[in-house]
């Protein structure tokens, strides 16, 4: 076979990397020195600058691919450019790992004690993206998450590894994160600010992300208390930092109740990172000692919105404890690079769930009756998903590396991340049997305290495995918890698991009254609930995007993708759709949908009758109320 000069480089290049290895197994790690400028951050393009300890040889380095938390490879990869390695003033030639993506070799030359390495960090300008490879940057905030920015060498763990990292931002922009800053320095002339913070691991640093912004405010939680808890608030407008006073009360509540819940701290101090904006990724993603959450820029300041944001920033908070303090074994890897294996997610983000739905009870941050409510629509999804009879409830922790991107059609028959919500319900469940097993006199509080508890201090990891989970239950109440998490986690029944809401003193019923969170949910999010009637979700625009298997709709021919016209003869609108569905129970008339698929059209008749139904819980009064117990205050 003919070989061409750039073929012949190339294998070149590869036997350098097979045989001079630019770092000697087991020796010092180095120190790194990253440099990240964010002054470029409204045009939402970072760049980064390292110096790496190398020696002459091949040099093999990583872009971070699983990131603790995001629960599979979802290093943004496809956002890092103008990658540039150079050592002694050389440009050095480099290729990236034809098995693995997030790998780069990079040749290293005699003489050579360092190579200086430079790359951008490009935010999605638009929706797609998720978790850190999401929209992170506005014209008047940004969030700077160090996995994005920042390649480490094979060798070490990231225990091992040290980065002194060091920020530049624009002038006037105010820094919140639970990272310990060396200096600060500002230059006037130019309109920046610099910060440097002290030495820390890789794994505290990627774990200790940085919000900035011109408009951040900062609220104490727990004024004068040590170890001290606060918010770092950036957002696109200074109105949107500036909510009721209550709504700081629900917050200081909640870190009083979370710490009676656990009995300890397993951080220095904490930082609730909040991000407002309409324009950067929505989601939670849990630190040891902060949390990168963010929503609507009027989540705060808007009645609505705080309702359909309530329980974000307690289950992220809940996380330092369970995910991050008491993390399952298979979850905690050495670096970025190794695979996470899932299934204990159940408990990781099952039992997160839970507990910090309860703590919004728990700290006013909702009423009783929109926790009720919260629940009801929780089970009521949850019950009217076709999925599980292919797909259990473990699979749906098994699969996630491969499944977060999946889009929303056809949801209910693909199932999503069933183990966060659908966990809610089976940990309800467990708390009921504990109560009811010991009479009242233990719950999931004591096994709380005994499982995430212990000596506060600052943050370490503590592994455990199935065997610890199953055991800590029986110390709190004997039971045969190992069936019963069999029986819940590989089941393929229909149906809810509604035994902790039935076993709680509650019932989940259906009736034509929209609760305020099903209100505020439609009217915030443009959509059209239809899901417990005929089995349509659907956009104010008509547009289909899920369909319930086996009920009304989905049987008449309708599935996601497919657009709602007409109702009954006129054109669709919500409120068209709600008036046909409540007339129709008193007739016997079918329902009329006119709908377009693929620009082709058709009438369709369903027989229904059932009327409007939305999720309410009611209570049974043949059973103790143990439900408002445990969301009573602590």
């Amino acid at each position: 076979m003919a070989t061409f000069p750039g073929q012949m480089f190339r294998w070149m290049f590869l036997l350098v990397i097979i045989v001079s290895p630019a770092f000697a197994a087991g020796g010092p790690a180095p120190h790194v020195s990253l440099f990240v400028d964010a002054t470029d951050a409204p045009r939402k393009i970072f760049h980064a600058r390292m110096t790496i300890p190398a020696k002459p040889g091949s040099l093999t380095l990583y872009y971070p691919k699983w990131i603790p938390g995001e629960h599979g490879p979802t290093g943004p990869i496809q956002d890092l450019t103008g990658l540039k390695f150079t050592a002694n003033g050389q440009t050095l030639a480099w290729r990236r790992d034809l098995l693995d993506g997030w790998t780069f070799h990079v040749e290293i030359p005699a003489g050579a004690t360092a190579v200086e390495t430079t790359l951008d960090f490009i935010s999605p300008a638009g929706p797609e993206g998720i978790y850190t490879g999401g929209a992170t940057a506005t014209d008047r905030m940004a969030v700077v998450n160090w996995n994005t920015m920042l390649l480490y060498p094979e060798g070490w763990t990231s225990d091992e590894l040290t980065y002194e990292a060091t920020l530049k931002l624009p002038m006037g922009w105010k820094f919140g994160t639970s990272l310990p800053v060396s200096a600060e320095a500002g230059d006037q002339l130019n309109a920046q600010r610099q910060v440097t913070f002290k030495p820390v691991s890789l794994t505290m640093l990627v774990d200790a992300p940085v919000i900035t912004g011109e408009y951040l405010k900062v609220v104490p939680l727990n004024a004068g208390q040590t170890p001290a808890v606060e918010m770092d608030i950036a957002a696109d407008s200074p109105g949107a930092l500036d909510p009721p006073a209550d709504v700081w009360e629900h917050y200081k509540n909640l870190i009083r109740q979370t710490s009676a819940l656990f009995g300890a701290q397993h951080y220095r101090d904490y930082h609730f990172l909040y991000g407002l904006s309409d324009h950067v990724a929505h989601f939670g993603l849990e630190h040891h000692e902060s949390n990168d959450s963010r929503s609507d820029e009027r989540a705060l300041v808007d009645a609505r919105k705080r309702l359909l944001s309530s329980g974000l920033l307690s289950h992220e908070y809940v996380h330092s404890w369970n995910g991050k303090y008491r993390r399952p074994a298979d979850l905690a890897t050495p670096d970025y690079e190794k695979p996470m294996q899932t299934d204990l997610l159940w408990v990781y983000e099952g039992l997160t769930q839970y507990l910090g739905q309860i703590l919004t009870g728990r700290s006013g941050e909702r009423t009783s009756e929109e926790f009720r409510d919260a629940l009801a629509n929780t089970a009521a999804e949850l019950d009217h998903r076709p999925g599980r009879t292919w797909r259990n409830l473990q699979d749906t922790a098994d699969g996630v590396p491969p499944m977060q991107g999946a889009p929303h059609q056809w949801e209910s028959w693909r199932r999503p991340l069933d183990y966060y919500q659908e966990d809610e319900l089976n940990w309800l469940w467990v708390d009921t049997i504990i109560r009811q097993q010991t009479h009242g006199q233990k719950s999931m509080d004591d096994f709380c305290r005994i499982f995430h508890g212990g000596p506060s201090g600052p943050p370490r990891l503590k592994t455990y495995v199935f065997e610890d989970v199953l055991n800590t239950l029986n110390q709190v109440a004997p039971y045969d918890w190992r069936g019963f998490w069999t029986e819940r986690l590989d089941n393929h029944r229909p149906g809810a698991p509604l035994g902790g809401i039935e076993g709680s003193g509650w019932k989940l019923v259906y009736d034509d009254a929209r609760s305020e969170l099903v209100r505020s949910y439609e009217e915030d999010r443009s959509v059209v609930n239809a899901a417990y009637s005929i089995g349509l979700w659907l956009q104010e625009d008509g547009s289909i995007t899920d369909t319930i298997e086996g009920m009304t709709a989905a049987q008449a021919g309708i599935g996601p993708g497919m657009k709602l016209i007409a109702v009954n003869g006129k054109k669709f609108s919500a409120d068209g759709l709600r008036d046909a569905l409540r007339k129709g129970k008193n007739s016997s008339a079918a329902l009329e949908l006119l709908v377009e698929n693929t620009e082709y059209y058709r009438t369709l008749m369903l027989d229904y009758h059932g009327g409007e139904k939305y999720p309410h819980l009611v209570r049974d009064e043949t059973k103790p109320d143990l439900l408002s117990d445990i969301v009573k205050p602590r």
